[in-house]
């Protein structure tokens, strides 16, 4: 089985694939600090929890020290195993049509490989991650930039550390708009309102480009609002894993000689 690891800032988000098919997936906390040995340690006991058997490895990351251990824990542990790192280089099939093209992070990357593979273009793809991104996709399956907000835990943790009485919540939608306590008020400003923050980004976007295929949501926080937004068309949690599955099946042979 191919084995897709997607390295972000909060959370490193696992799945193997049969073919297309995705068969098992985690989800676990980010550490930078993590050695090389630790990250062994904690990907053999997962994979030995399912008895899954890896024949490839495909990964990408937005965490530089992150991906520096991974880099290494692939080296000792799994240096049998043909594997793919999406950085500069690696063959992708998506052309960077912005201002810098090494300034964009590899999973923003995956994601429009992904999304124009799945569902063609224009397209746009809404990451709810610890930031939420707005990437934009031509008709030729181009990256052209997009727009990068604050993610929802973020606002919720400044929010909560800057009012002396507010504080955390859990992230679901409450039972009205109208919040009956601080807790339903917290909660209604976050769905309805990032809801809000993407239907007005995505609608500024496409007066922009012209009309699109499909705007995707995906990212782990997307099920906490997508319900409210009128401009998503589709909600692919996996799509960032899919678009690492896509990336090795181009860069394979490449790594196996």
């Amino acid at each position: 089985m191919l084995l897709c690891i997607d390295i972000g800032n909060t959370n490193t988000v696992l799945a193997t694939f049969e073919g297309d098919k995705l068969v098992h997936s985690w989800r676990t906390k980010t550490d930078a600090r993590s050695t090389a040995d630790e990250l062994g340690l904690q990907l053999r006991g997962l994979l030995a929890g399912d008895a899954v058997e890896i024949t490839g490895i495909a990964t990408c990351s937005t965490v530089p020290a992150a991906l520096r251990s991974m880099r290494s824990m692939l080296a000792r542990y799994y240096a049998d195993v043909p594997a793919v790192i999406v950085e500069p280089g690696v063959r992708t099939g998506v052309q960077l049509a912005i201002d810098n093209p090494k300034e964009v992070g590899a999973d923003r990357v995956m994601n429009t490989l992904a999304a124009y593979t799945l569902f063609g273009g224009p397209a746009i793809v809404v990451d709810f991650g610890t930031s939420t991104n707005f990437d934009v996709i031509s008709a030729r399956g181009e990256f052209l930039g997009g727009v990068l907000a604050p993610g929802i835990e973020i606002s919720v943790d400044a929010l909560a550390a800057r009012a002396a009485q507010l504080r955390k919540i859990e992230l679901v939608k409450p039972p009205r708009i109208i919040g009956k306590n601080t807790v339903e008020c917290l909660q209604s400003g976050v769905v309805y309102g990032f809801a809000g923050q993407v239907d007005g980004v995505v609608r500024g976007i496409i007066s922009e480009l012209g009309a699109v295929k499909a705007v995707i949501a995906t990212g782990g926080l997307a099920p906490v609002v997508i319900g409210e937004c009128a401009t998503v068309t589709h909600h692919e949690p996996w799509l960032t894993l899919i678009g690492l599955r896509l990336a090795f099946e181009r860069n394979a042979p490449a790594s196996r000689s």
